[in-house]
C-alpha cells in the first residue's frame, strides 16, 4: 500500500511554464534566446573543427578549449531548444524521466564548464610560470587524465541529487515556474521534506564551485606574481594577455550564476521571478554564446587559422599567442 501511494504521488509529466508575468512577451524572449543559440552552436562547432583540423592547435591550451565548446554545447542544447519549444508552440509538458535527464546534463554540464575552467586556469599557470617544461608536463596524457577526473567528479556528485528528487512525493501540482526543470524548482513540488535536497545542493555548489574558484584564485595569484617580477614593461604585457581570453570567459561564467545565488538568498522577495528565470537561462546561455567569440578575437592564433581556411591560403603562418 505505501509503494501505491507512493506510486501515485509521482507525476506523468511536468508543464514548464516558460517566464511568470511575461508569457505575452514570449514571442520577444524567445528572439534574443534563439540568436545567442545559432551563434553558440556555429561558434563551438567551428573551434571543435578548427582545433581537430589544424596540427598548430594540438596544444594542450586548444584540447582544453575543445573540452569547454564541448560543454558549452551540451550546456545550452539541453535546455533552450525546449524553451523555444515553450515560447513558439505552447509544447509545455515534459514528462518525469525526461525532466530527470534534463537536470541530470544541465548539472553536469555547468558543473564540467566550472571544472574546464579550473583547468585552464592550471594550464595558464604552467605555461606563465615553468614555459621550459610547458609541453613535458601538460602531456596529452595528463590533459586526459585531468579532463576524466573533472568529469568523473562531477559525475559522482549529480547522481546522488538526481536520487534524492526522484524518491520525492510530489503533491503539490505539476507546474514548474520555469523554462527548464531545476533542482528547486522541481522539489519545491514535493510535499516531502526537501532539507536534505537543499543542504546537498550547498554541498555540490561548495564541492565544485567554491573548489574550482579557489584554485582559479590561487593559480591567478602565482600568475600575477610572476608577471610582476618580469623585468620589461612589454614581457608583463605579453605575458597576461595570453590570460585575457580565460578571464573573461571566467567573467561571462560566473557573473550570472553569483546573481542567481546571492538575489535567491538575500534579494528573493525584491527581485521578480520572471528576472530570476531570465537570468537563470543567460547562466546557461551566455559562456556558450561568447566563449568562442571571445576566443575568436582574443587568440592570434586562432584568428590566422581561420584567415588561412576562408581565404584557402597555405602561406599564412600560425603565431603562438
Amino acid at each position: 500500500m505505501l509503494m501505491l501511494n507512493k506510486t501515485d504521488l509521482t507525476p506523468a509529466s511536468f508543464i514548464l511554464n516558460g517566464v511568470p508575468g511575461l508569457e505575452d512577451m514570449h514571442l520577444w524572449i524567445s528572439f534574443p534566446f534563439c540568436t545567442m543559440y545559432a551563434v553558440a552552436m556555429v561558434g563551438n562547432c567551428g573551434l571543435l573543427y578548427l582545433i581537430s583540423y589544424e596540427d598548430s592547435l594540438h596544444r594542450s591550451m586548444y584540447y582544453f578549449l575543445a573540452m569547454l565548446s564541448l560543454t558549452d554545447l551540451v550546456m545550452c542544447t539541453t535546455t533552450i531548444p525546449k524553451a523555444l519549444c515553450i515560447f513558439w508552440f505552447h509544447l509545455k509538458e515534459i514528462s518525469f524521466d525526461e525532466c530527470l535527464v534534463q537536470m541530470f546534463f544541465i548539472y553536469i554540464s555547468t558543473g564540467m564548464e566550472s571544472g574546464v575552467l579550473m583547468l585552464m586556469a592550471l594550464d595558464r599557470y604552467v605555461a606563465i610560470c615553468y614555459p621550459l617544461h610547458y609541453s613535458t608536463i601538460l602531456t596529452n596524457l595528463v590533459i586526459a587524465k585531468l579532463g576524466l577526473a573533472t568529469f568523473l567528479r562531477v559525475v559522482f556528485l549529480i547522481i546522488p541529487l538526481i536520487f534524492l528528487i526522484r524518491q520525492l512525493p510530489y503533491c503539490r501540482g505539476n507546474i514548474i515556474h520555469h523554462t527548464y526543470c531545476d533542482h528547486m524548482s522541481v522539489a519545491k513540488l514535493s510535499c516531502g521534506n526537501i532539507n536534505v535536497n537543499v543542504t546537498y545542493g550547498l554541498v555540490i555548489a561548495l564541492l565544485i564551485g567554491g573548489f574550482d574558484i579557489l584554485c582559479i584564485t590561487i593559480s591567478y595569484t602565482m600568475i600575477l606574481r610572476a608577471v610582476v617580477s618580469l623585468s620589461s614593461a612589454d614581457a608583463q604585457q605579453k605575458a597576461f594577455s595570453t590570460c585575457t581570453a580565460h578571464i573573461c570567459a571566467i567573467i561571462f561564467s560566473y557573473s550570472p550564476a553569483f546573481f542567481c545565488i546571492f538575489s535567491h538568498r538575500f534579494g528573493g522577495h525584491m527581485i521578480p521571478p520572471s528576472c530570476h528565470i531570465i537570468v537563470a537561462n543567460i547562466y546557461l546561455l551566455l559562456p556558450p554564446t561568447m566563449n568562442p567569440i571571445v576566443y575568436g578575437v582574443k587568440t592570434k592564433q586562432i584568428r590566422d587559422c581561420v584567415i588561412r581556411i576562408l581565404s584557402g591560403s597555405k602561406n599564412i603562418k600560425s603565431h603562438s599567442i
